[in-house]
């Protein structure tokens, strides 16, 4: 190896630490700050190491553009050029040689070599740089690489580096930490008075237009959420004295140095770049930096099964990295294009991508590596169950994970593309089917930006005849930069798979097959009344723009949509030969609950999904199916679909008092609400015999249905314990009302049939007085009491007073005492 002299960087001072703490350990966490010099200083200081043993340094960058750019510095640093002592790795291009001891890659890289050679032969040490981002496949490579460490190499090390640093990390990683102060200049951070209204572009392009008249010298660094705003700053900046370059990750390498070095001719620049330029690579000669406050992500609804873009505000921990880019080098100027009170309302961080992301690819990793299951592997954040859930439901319906939720044949094949599990099953299957080189062109296109651009039509065949025109040299529609990005991944994948090229114009339904291979969920059939309404196989509505052609065709397979929160709009999609729908169709019986017209609907059903493609009315409905379906329109409408009778109320409600009186006694079943709801199936299955509409049930008598829940000898005990009646002094049995609180039962009853009686009634074994209404002659209470002694003491008297004009035939007593309870009115004298 060549004789490396490192340059003046903070991360120097701490080169003697970190080495002592490899040499001792096989985790280490370091925190430098950006240009620090950890990623291209730090893996050249650690070859010579006596512990690494001639071996190899595999380096995961999270991005292209940085890896490239890294292993460039590196290279750099020895003299040579990439592909010798240091090289690189990115999907479709590899720069390494039998000479190389440090590989830089990206993660996908990683995992991959993970998959083929898991005790990773050759590589002594394993460095996950930018570990702050937490991105899917850098959590991913950890979890494999503890595995790897604890059952393969006790000698493998492994370095997490991190620009900014959870101070919990060392601590869950059981690992030493070395940090690295940095060398950072201050950076004046200026925000404005109010947040701008209008596109972010413009407000962008005129505050660089300010800060090219303020700050004389230096480059500046302007952040935007994307492609499309960064052209449009571009548009708006195209008369400045200052070279305005774009950067973001499908630019052409050439153009990606263009915006991280210097300007050969000594020219100021304006970089005009999306968060990639936020951590990992370091732009020489930037003193200023305007941040938009965007950043664009994709967005993963579990719900749906689809990712979406969304643009958000930045984190504050993403906008001090940002601003931090103006100190690297002397002090510098960051403008915030919003208000301070903005940023103290900004998250703090992102969460970890395992928490919101896609997880079919990890899920699809995790069985290729013999862990189905992601609790057997050790995870900073445990990937969520139903998001993992989500993924192998789509995972089994491109037969990867059979029922078991193992690995197959064709999902070992699809791991070994370089993508999406999707996309890899287009690709497959397209060669398969003799599509090979649509595939390709497809595949492609669904991977970058759409070349034809909004108002352009869904249809994704008129993208594939642009893209096929554009390589037979025509002038057509479409973004030429854009199609020259599609034509090279195209080519890249017919390399991959050995296909020929293919420039005839494409077959429609063959590119809707296509995309059913990738979108299996998203197969649809048009609804009635046309309209440009359509359903999809997952269950979601989906509308296609105001007067697109495709709303004619009668089907169709859907590669993008917005999900939305109601019917999703669809942005791309191609027709489908409904013929291919009978080909995957299945036959099920269904039952179901019409809401609308009350009734059991009974069929045999042809579907793909939640799409019906043919369905037979069933005769003979399984007594299973029948209760299942009324007891989910129950739960779903409601109780009140039922009739509880008054002798039905009452039992549930004498029961539910005995569960309240009597906690200790543990076998009353419970008669709540929320516990029939829950248990319809088991106490009122039974009874549905024959019931097929709303009125059927209705009429279930639900007594014996209840009384079925109390077995021997509780019916007995219940009438001795919560009583239906109780026999008052007159001789009169009187109902007791009972509630499901457990509140006191009533005893309504009219006062002179209680004459005599000092007690107040009891009912629970005597624990529980009754709650006297006592009724006046017509029937209405004059007291509610349950001290019935007190009452004859001293209200009765009140009482007396005021009724016994009122009621002059019954009798009004001036000793309540001593008179004989009665029920009729006064003997004639």
């Amino acid at each position: 190896m060549p004789r490396v002299k490192f340059p003046d960087l903070p991360i120097a001072e701490v080169l003697p630490e970190v080495r002592a703490a490899l040499a001792a350990h096989p985790l280490v966490v370091l925190q430098a700050p950006p240009g620090a010099g950890k990623s291209t200083v730090l893996p050249l200081a650690l070859l010579d190491q006596p512990w690494l043993a001639g071996q190899a340094i595999v380096m995961l960058q999270p991005r292209r553009v940085a890896a490239r750019a890294v292993a460039a510095r590196l290279a750099e640093g020895l003299g040579e050029e990439v592909g010798g002592t240091v090289g690189s790795r990115v999907r479709f291009e590899a720069r390494v040689s039998a000479r190389t001891r440090i590989e830089v890659v990206t993660e996908g890289i990683l995992t991959r070599r993970l998959q083929r050679d898991p005790e990773l032969s050759g590589v002594g040490l394993v460095i996950l740089d930018e570990f702050h981002e937490r991105s899917l496949n850098a959590d991913l490579a950890l979890a494999l690489l503890r595995e790897v460490q604890g059952a393969l190499r006790d000698d493998l090390r492994v370095l997490v580096m991190s620009a900014t640093l959870d101070p919990a990390l060392p601590g869950r990683l059981d690992a030493p930490l070395v940090q690295s102060a940095g060398r950072a200049y201050p950076v004046d951070v200026q925000y404005l008075p109010t947040d701008p209204a209008g596109r972010v572009e413009d407000a962008v392009a005129r505050s660089v237009r300010e800060a090219l008249a303020a700050h004389p010298e230096g480059d500046i660094l302007a952040f935007l959420p994307g492609v499309r705003e960064i052209r449009g700053a571009m548009s708006a900046l195209a008369d400045v004295q200052a070279v305005v370059l774009p950067l973001y990750g499908d630019l052409p390498l050439a153009e990606q140095r263009r915006a991280i070095l210097p300007d050969p001719g000594g020219r100021r620049r304006v970089v005009l770049a999306t968060s990639i330029a936020e951590t990992s690579l370091t732009l020489a000669g930037v003193r200023v930096v305007v941040d938009g406050g965007l950043s664009r992500t994709q967005r993963f609804d579990p719900g749906t099964g689809l990712t979406r873009m969304v643009t958000t505000r930045v984190t504050r921990d993403a906008a001090d990295q940002r601003a931090g880019r103006a100190g690297r080098t002397a002090p510098g100027t960051a403008y915030r294009l919003w208000s301070e009170r903005t940023h103290a309302a900004l998250a703090a961080a992102r969460p970890p991508e395992i928490l919101e992301a896609d997880l079919a690819p990890l899920t699809l990793e995790l069985a290729g590596w013999g862990a189905p299951d992601p609790a057997a592997l050790a995870w900073l954040d445990e990937p969520p169950a139903p998001r993992v859930e989500s993924a192998r439901a789509l995972l089994r319906d491109l037969d990867a994970l059979d029922g078991e939720n193992r690995i197959t044949p064709r999902g070992a094949a699809l791991l070994e593309l370089p993508t999406h599990p999707r996309l890899a099953h287009l690709l497959h299957d397209g060669v398969a089917l003799g599509l090979g080189a649509l595939a390709a062109d497809v595949a492609a296109l669904l991977e970058e930006r759409d070349p034809l651009g909004s108002g352009a039509g869904t249809d994704l065949t008129d993208r594939v005849a642009a893209l096929r025109a554009w390589r037979r040299g025509e002038r057509g529609r479409g973004e030429a930069a854009v199609l020259e990005r599609i034509g090279r991944l195209s080519g890249q994948w017919r390399r991959l798979l050995r296909l020929p090229s293919d420039d005839t114009p494409p077959d429609p339904f063959a590119v809707g097959q296509l995309v059913a291979l990738a979108y299996p969920e998203r197969v649809a059939l048009g609804r009635e009344g046309g309209g440009g309404r359509f359903l999809l196989a997952g269950g979601q509505g989906a509308r296609l723009p105001e007067g697109d052609p495709l709303a004619a065709s009668p089907a169709l397979a859907v590669a993008h949509l917005d999900a939305g929160s109601g019917e999703g709009r669809i942005h791309l999609a191609a027709p489908l030969d409904p013929a291919l729908l009978e080909d995957r169709a299945t036959t099920r019986d269904t039952v179901r609950w019409d809401a609308r017209t009350g009734t059991l609907v009974a069929q045999r059903e042809r579907h793909v999904g939640a799409l019906v493609l043919e369905a037979r009315p069933l005769r003979d409905l399984p007594h299973e199916a029948r209760v299942k379906a009324l007891a989910d329109a129950i739960r779903e409408g409601g109780p009140h679909l039922l009739t509880f009778s008054p002798e039905a109320e009452n039992l549930r409600a004498r029961v539910e008092s005995l569960r309240h009186w009597r906690p200790e006694e543990s076998e009353w079943p419970d008669l709540s609400d929320a516990a029939l709801l829950d248990t319809l199936e088991d106490w009122l299955g039974p009874h549905l015999e024959g019931v097929r509409t709303r009125d059927d049930l209705r009429r279930v008598n639900l007594l014996p249905a209840l009384g079925a829940l109390l077995p021997w000898p509780l019916p007995a005990r219940l009438d001795d314990l919560a009583p239906t009646h109780l026999t008052v002094p007159s001789g009169s049995r009187v109902r007791l009302g009972y509630t499901l609180d457990g509140s006191p039962p009533i005893l309504a009853v009219k006062l002179q049939e209680l004459f005599g009686l000092s007690e107040t009634p009891t009912v629970n074994g005597g624990r529980t007085p009754v709650l006297l209404h006592l009724l006046s002659p017509a029937g209405r209470p004059v007291q509610v009491t349950q001290d019935l002694r007190s009452f004859w003491n001293s209200s009765y008297f009140e009482v007396r007073k005021d009724l016994r004009g009122r009621y002059p035939k019954h009798p009004w007593p001036d000793d309540p005492w001593s008179h004989a309870p009665t029920r009729h009115v006064k003997k004639r004298l």
